[in-house]
């Protein structure tokens, strides 16, 4: 796309850019002590778990300092957001969600995806139907959360 004689880039992938099989990552990102407690503010997840480091000491089975599944997820949808979905996704329609296991402050999180399911819309010729089935995975490897959602996406075409 040009806007004013510009190539504008960092615009999502189209339906036909997602065909079934296709597999992609995103960029890490790196969870912070101020992402934990910012998130935990705006949201009102103030539980002990992510709010009490007291409690982590004295309570808990988990001693560092956990993040919310919930901020996992959101982080993973903000890498994906600029990695495919810009000026291309339309609506998120649903999904499943696993947490695999404790994220904690100072992890690096990225996103690696498949297309699962990708079929044209029928009441919309102009949108596809994608499923991803999406991997939070740790700087070390470890997946920390699946999901897989349902979006419908912009086409180049209507088929």
């Amino acid at each position: 796309m040009e806007i004013d004689g510009y190539e504008v880039l960092g615009l999502g992938q189209y339906y036909e850019d997602l065909p079934l099989g296709r597999k992609f990552r995103t960029i890490g990102r790196t969870i912070t002590e101020a992402d934990l407690v910012n998130f935990i503010s705006v949201t009102g997840l103030t539980e002990v778990l992510f709010s009490n480091i007291e409690f982590l000491r004295e309570e808990s089975d988990i001693k560092q300092r956990v993040v919310p599944g919930a901020l996992v997820y959101s982080f993973a949808e903000g890498l994906l957001t600029h990695a495919s979905m810009q000026h291309t996704g339309f609506a998120f329609l649903n999904m499943e969600l696993n947490i695999d296991g404790p994220t904690f402050v100072g992890d690096t999180i990225h996103v690696e995806c498949e297309v699962t399911e990708s079929r044209r819309s029928k009441s919309r010729p102009n949108r596809g139907l994608v499923r991803t089935r999406c991997v939070v995975r740790k700087h070390d490897g470890t997946p920390c959360l699946t999901y897989t959602p349902l979006r419908m996406v912009k086409a180049r075409s209507t088929g």
